[in-house]
């Protein structure tokens, strides 16, 4: 669930934006790090630490994508790539913070001075309805006129820029929504493994990032929860028989792009259509 919030935050981007970014799990990689620092200095209360954790990703998201946003096409994805991996090198190289290493945290995070995040089931439903309230809120942007203006820069950039808004703006605020809700992401995986590493900010996670939302269909929110859920059930299954497991499921992901071209989503509603008319 936690890296579905990431997901769904990601499909705002790739799905309804357009803007195919390599850079995303910097934004988790920079929300957890935030916890493990202020842990480290006996800042441990959620109160302090998510909203730290918030700030520091979409400010982050911020200053990237006033210059990623400049450019359009190969050179956002690469541009995406070098911030991603500027951020993953530099926590590489934060010696008081267990550098490669990384850095395990003593305990959860408190809640008011309350241990409730340490109770397991508890942390479950918190992830839970982080994720719910992720995709509530991305799914009334998406329907708003905000979501409206993004979806139509996406196809027209500019008629919508000719219709007197600006198209950068726009596409800058949802890159900074994405960069937060990433932040709350990582947030909550710090938590969940008392464990922060710069591995979370790799151009790889990134990668299985965008596996996700394709496998689930681009723009559709839900398909993003699903695709989240699939590749990672994928991946737990088909690695407790070979470690290689990638080799089996890449060329299925392969299928599912070429054939199914809203991805696992829309080959269901397909499917189901098909069954109502039969």
């Amino acid at each position: 669930m936690i890296f579905a919030i990431a997901a769904v935050a990601l499909d705002l981007l790739v799905g309804y934006a357009a803007l195919i970014s390599f850079g995303h799990a910097a934004f988790i990689g920079l929300g957890a790090y935030a916890v493990g620092i202020l842990s480290a200095y006996g800042c441990t209360d959620a109160l302090v630490s998510l909203p730290v954790a918030l700030a520091v990703s979409a400010a982050y998201a911020f200053l990237t994508g006033l210059v990623c946003l400049r450019t359009k096409g190969v050179y956002f994805i690469m541009i995406t790539l070098a911030f991603g991996q500027m951020a993953f090198f530099t926590a590489s190289s934060l010696a008081p913070f267990g550098g490669d290493d990384g850095l395990t945290i003593a305990a959860r995070n408190t809640f008011a001075g309350f241990p409730v995040l340490r109770n397991e089931r508890v942390f479950y439903y918190i992830v839970f309805f982080c994720l719910l309230g992720t995709y509530l809120f991305c799914r009334a942007l998406v329907a708003s006129r905000f979501g409206r203006v993004v979806r139509g820069a996406k196809e027209n950039p500019i008629r919508v820029s000719t219709l007197g808004f600006d198209v950068y703006r726009f596409q800058l605020a949802t890159y900074v929504i994405a960069g937060a809700l990433a932040g709350l992401s990582g947030f909550l995986l710090a938590n969940a493994a008392e464990f922060v590493s710069p591995a979370y900010m790799s151009w790889q996670r990134s990668g299985e990032l965008i596996v996700m939302v394709l496998l689930g269909g681009l723009g559709s929110l839900d398909g993003a929860v699903i695709g989240a859920a699939v590749y990672l059930l994928t991946e737990e299954w088909l690695s407790a028989f070979t470690e290689n497991w990638k080799v089996i499921f890449g060329p299925v992901l392969v299928l599912i792009v070429l054939f199914a071209r809203g991805g696992l989503l829309g080959l269901t509603s397909a499917l189901a259509r098909r069954i109502m008319r039969a």
